[in-house]
C-alpha cells in the first residue's frame, strides 16, 4: 500500500468518523434548544414571582400601616370611652351627695 492510499484511506476514516460525529451532535443540538427553552421559561417565571413578590411586599406593608392606624383608633376610643365612664362615675358621686344633702335639708 502506497503512502496516498494510507491517506486516503485514513481520511475516508476520519470523513467517515465526523458524519458519525455530526450525527450524534445533531440530538444534543435538540436537547440545547429544550434546555434554553426550559431555561427562558424559568427566568419568566422568576420575573413574574418577583411582580408577585413586590406586590405582595407593598400589600403587607400597607396593611400593617392600616393594622396601626386601626390599633391606634382603638386605643383613642377606649380612652375617650375610659373618660367618659369617670365622668359619669363623678356625676354619679354628685348626684349622691345632692341627694343626700337634699335629704339633710329635708329633715
Amino acid at each position: 500500500m502506497s503512502i496516498i492510499e494510507k491517506k486516503e484511506k485514513n481520511l475516508d476514516q476520519l470523513i467517515n468518523k465526523l458524519n458519525s460525529l455530526t450525527l450524534t451532535y445533531s440530538q444534543p443540538e435538540f436537547e440545547i434548544e429544550k434546555i434554553k427553552t426550559e431555561k427562558n421559561e424559568i427566568l419568566r417565571q422568576k420575573i413574574e414571582i418577583e411582580k408577585k413578590n413586590l406586590e405582595l411586599m407593598r400589600e403587607h406593608k400597607y396593611l400593617k400601616d392600616k393594622i396601626i392606624s386601626l390599633q391606634s383608633e382603638v386605643k383613642k376610643r377606649s380612652q375617650l370611652e375610659e373618660n367618659f365612664n369617670q365622668e359619669i362615675e363623678e356625676l354619679s358621686q354628685e348626684t349622691e351627695n345632692l341627694v343626700s344633702e337634699i335629704e339633710k335639708w329635708q329633715m
